[in-house]
């Protein structure tokens, strides 16, 4: 197994960490998570989205984000079966009218949180665009063992945004504290925030 340098890991570092601070959708899903149902659900979505980043760290060491990316059918089908998935879970929020679970039920709804939050990011297409556009440019081919090197940066990327991605479920959580007591007031905001990602989605190009 062959891993990039330390310079090279350096100034991946620091190049991934300016991308993880802009707001993407995982990190609007990581917030209103958090804001809408706490801290635990917000660290949840984090732990759940990294999972997804995972998933694309392999897939783009095996190639597989490669052929999703160059064909337009099969980034079509993520495209749109992403933002579908986004939207459904606005609609459910906005059409939701129940009152706010239970704790005995907190259990279940942290395990709501981590699966959505994979799910959300495992078919979010603009991650697999990030692993083919951005990370490749701190691959070094002369080295070998090309595979190894991806892994090894994918895993630094999967760290750093574990730190940045909590740092804003704690924002997001400090900031619903304010809004829990409206909670119809709060779900309706998290709905919309994911149609609106959902639709984003849906009109993201190659």
């Amino acid at each position: 197994m062959v891993f990039p340098d330390l310079s090279a890991i350096e100034l991946f570092a620091v190049a991934a960490l300016a991308l993880l601070v802009i707001p993407g959708p995982a990190v609007l899903y990581v917030v209103t998570q958090s804001a809408e149902q706490g801290r635990a659900a917000g660290l949840a979505s984090v732990a759940g989205v990294h999972i997804g980043t995972l998933v694309h760290v392999v897939a783009a060491a095996a190639g597989v984000s490669a052929i999703i990316v160059a064909s337009a059918v099969a980034f079509s089908v993520v495209k749109f079966a992403g933002a579908a998935y986004l939207i459904w879970l606005g609609l459910r929020k906005l059409l939701d009218h129940s009152p706010p679970p239970a704790v005995t039920a907190r259990t279940r709804e942290l395990r709501r949180s981590f699966t959505r939050g994979a799910v959300v990011n495992v078919i979010n297409p603009k991650t697999a665009l990030c692993f083919l556009a951005f990370l490749p440019q701190f691959v070094e081919t002369d080295r070998g063992a090309v595979w190894s090197q991806v892994v090894a940066l994918g895993l630094v990327f999967v760290a750093l945004g574990l730190v940045s991605d909590s740092l804003y479920a704690l924002a997001g959580d400090a900031a619903g504290s304010l809004l829990r007591r409206r909670a119809t007031a709060l779900r309706r905001i998290s709905g919309t925030i994911y149609v609106g990602l959902g639709t984003a989605a849906a009109l993201t190009r190659r």
